[in-house]
């Protein structure tokens, strides 16, 4: 083994950090990994600087002399070095002149402390072209788990290696119950992710290449579950999704009235509870008496006998007399003849008392206006002329179960998200399910903002703080970590960062990184993130593969050939 260097004499060297005098010929860049061995020790590091400099020359204008042969210098070219691991732990310094080498089959692991991983998730490829590995005990929740990824939208490719990572689970081996695992994918930007399974066109030999190196097949999803929000069509007939180019497979969800009252989901549909202290406590109450109201009903239609004055309402009646709330309007009728009952404007409600819970009529007012806001947003979603559809992964037959949510509202989104995670994370609670949940949720920033309570932000907290006991992973993302809850950043074990805006990376949140590779952050390539990780002392830049799965309509190969066909006959 040829050494690529030498430890330098002219520059300090510590136990944690030493200069290299780069051999004539030799190359050393940023990322490579090396080691050292002196006085019985062997000191593993990363490289995270490296210059030339002319030695022997005084001014900057020296430098046109030099290229034109008048001044004679040297041309030094150095490297700085970061120890990541000594072996033994003896903290002495290397001693100049000791020769350096690059790290490479076990010395590559022992520098990075893969050796010591039982169980290693390939996560993408290192520098020199070797697959980079985490820890999955930090992954799957028993050491550690949830993961967070920060960038730019559409330049750090969160969504992308977050599929990525997804894939090494299932396909790499390293999860040992992955057949017992399920996936919640939010689908919160176009309907891209509606082609997991079907392969990627664009895909290059070079590609195939490089999930041959990291022991993955290059190849789409084989088992994905799409659901999509109905088209609102009241009346007869079958639900049919909105979607927008796939229609095959693609199944319409939503919740019937009674589900939505019995299982407690009113306060999803209200983002801002802590915006008055009582109107939270009551939402609480009219969420417990929905839940008893529809305690022993099938549904869908929420059947309800204390309606005065329904007659004049545009309702219907059951056989026995009942009204029956078919429409999410219809339960806003409800709640407001109960809440307020014929009260003018300005006049103090009279509604049931069994309901009001002594609120002041300004705080009923209040949830009214914001329930009949909400009700144009999500009566396609809450409703009571059929029974309920929502996802429910947990019951799935299918691995990855993608939930379209980009063509609603931001409210109904709130609502899908937080309904959908509230049934995940009791079923977990309840042990009414034992394998593996991963939830991949975008925009965590709208979802569990730094300022402010709602609900779901609850449930995330919860997801982040007791998940990975419970077998619920988190696979967050953000454009901006600094606005989202600290408490959901920081219990993610695994971090990753693609690129980032100037000023957001100058933020607090991400000062564990380096200085060196803040800076680099701000210029990194899509397919190229910074991964940080328990076990490793220091950031690790990896690349990921070109996604073998189409991650657009375009992408998909029937559809390629098709449009290269139709080129053609033009021709």
């Amino acid at each position: 083994m040829e050494p690529v260097g030498v430890v330098l004499g002219r520059r300090e060297s510590t136990p944690l950090e030493f200069w290299v005098g780069v051999e004539e010929g030799g190359l050393l860049r940023l990322d490579d990994l090396v080691f050292a061995e002196s006085g019985g020790v062997r000191y593993y590091g990363m490289v995270d600087r490296v210059m030339k400099l002319h030695e022997g020359s005084q001014f900057d204008s020296d430098a046109f002399l030099v290229r034109e042969n008048v001044l004679p210098v040297n041309t030094a070219y150095v490297a700085h070095v970061t120890v990541t691991r000594l072996e033994p732990e003896d903290y002495l310094p290397p001693e100049p002149g000791a020769p350096v080498y690059l790290a490479r089959g076990e010395r590559l692991l022992e520098a990075l402390y893969y050796e010591r991983m039982r169980e290693r998730l390939p996560v993408g490829l290192l520098r020199n072209g070797e697959p980079a590995y985490v820890n999955l005990e930090f992954l799957d929740g028993r050491r550690g788990g949830h993961v967070n990824i920060s960038g730019i939208s559409g330049v750090a490719a969160k969504t992308s290696y977050a599929l990525f990572l997804l894939f090494s689970l299932y396909r790499s081996g390293v999860l040992k119950d992955a057949a017992s695992a399920r996936t919640l994918i939010f689908n919160v930007k176009g309907q891209d992710l509606f082609y997991l399974d079907r392969p990627n066109a664009l895909l290059k030999d070079e590609d195939r290449e490089a999930y041959r190196a990291l022991g993955l097949p290059a190849e789409p999803f084989d088992s994905v579950g799409l659901f999509a929000p109905p088209r609102f069509a009241p009346g007869e007939g079958e639900l049919i999704p909105e979607t927008s180019g796939r229609h095959e497979g693609v199944i319409p969800y939503h919740w019937d009235l009674v589900q939505f009252a019995r299982e407690g989901l009113l306060p999803y549909l209200f983002a801002d509870r802590g915006a008055m202290t009582n109107l939270g406590f009551l939402i609480d109450h009219v969420t417990l008496r929905l839940a008893q109201l529809a305690r022993d009903q099938e549904g869908p239609a929420l059947l309800v006998d204390d309606w005065e004055g329904a007659e004049a309402a545009p309702v219907t009646f059951d056989a026995l007399g009942k009204v029956a709330l078919s429409t999410f309007d219809d339960l806003v009728l409800y709640l407001e003849a109960k809440l307020l009952g014929n009260e003018a404007e300005g006049e103090e409600a009279k509604g049931d008392p069994r309901w009001i819970a002594r609120q002041h009529t300004g705080t009923l007012q209040a949830f009214i206006r914001r329930l009949r806001a909400a009700a144009k947003h999500v009566r396609r979603l809450i409703r009571g002329d059929r029974p309920g559809r929502p996802p429910d992964p947990l019951k799935s037959d299918r691995q990855l179960n993608v939930v379209d949510i980009h063509r609603l509202a931001p409210q109904a989104q709130m609502f899908v998200v937080g309904s959908l995670l509230k049934e995940v994370f009791t079923a977990k609670e309840e042990n009414r399910y034992r394998g593996k949940v991963f939830v991949v949720l975008d925009e965590l920033n709208k979802y569990a903002p730094r300022d402010g309570e709602s609900p779901i932000k609850d449930i995330l907290l919860d997801i982040a703080e007791r998940g990975r006991s419970l077998g619920v992973i988190l696979i967050g993302a953000q454009q901006t970590a600094s606005e989202v809850e600290r408490r959901v950043v920081a219990n993610a074990a695994i971090r990753v960062v693609g690129r980032l805006d100037a000023a957001e990376a100058e933020r607090p949140e991400y000062r564990y990184l380096p200085g060196a590779f803040r800076e680099r952050a701000l210029i990194l390539p899509q397919g190229a993130v910074i991964l940080q990780q328990p076990e490793v002392p220091v950031p690790q830049l990896v690349t990921f593969p070109f996604p073998a799965w189409a991650t657009k309509q375009s992408e998909v190969a029937e559809d390629v050939s098709a449009k290269t066909l139709r080129d053609e006959l033009d021709l």
